[in-house]
């Protein structure tokens, strides 16, 4: 399933993946980079993300069942659109959307932030 971000994202994707729970999967046999989140206390089932392009901002996101059951063989069973998946993508747009809207508040934020002034300035009234 793939996800769109049509919004102008500042942090890098992996940043953003890594926020909603994600960790790196490293294969040696991938040539892609990928992320996944466990869905209990073994490697299988998970949520596999790919990111697909950064400006905007693609991911492309299965649910892994298993892994592959041949040797050599990259197919496994996968869900691609399940109800599961769906909630695992409106959870991540959200996720994101949100981490955009935190640091667009912090910029605002920072603008009318005056430096604080140390004791004997404040003391003494000095700048």
């Amino acid at each position: 399933m793939k996800i769109n971000f049509n919004q102008k994202l500042t942090k890098p994707a992996e940043f953003l993946i890594r926020r909603c729970g994600y960790g790196l999967v490293r294969d040696q046999r991938a040539q892609e980079v990928s992320y996944s989140r466990r869905l209990g206390g073994g490697i299988y089932p998970r949520f596999h993300v790919y990111i697909n392009s950064e400006d905007p901002l693609i991911l492309n996101l299965h649910l892994d069942q298993k892994q592959a059951s041949y040797e050599g063989q990259t197919a496994h069973s996968g869900d691609y659109d399940s109800d599961l998946v769906k909630q695992e993508a409106q959870r991540i747009y959200n996720q994101i959307l949100i981490e955009g809207e935190k640091e667009q508040e912090e910029q605002k934020g920072e603008e009318g932030i005056e430096e604080e002034k140390g004791f004997f300035a404040r003391l003494f009234g000095r700048k």
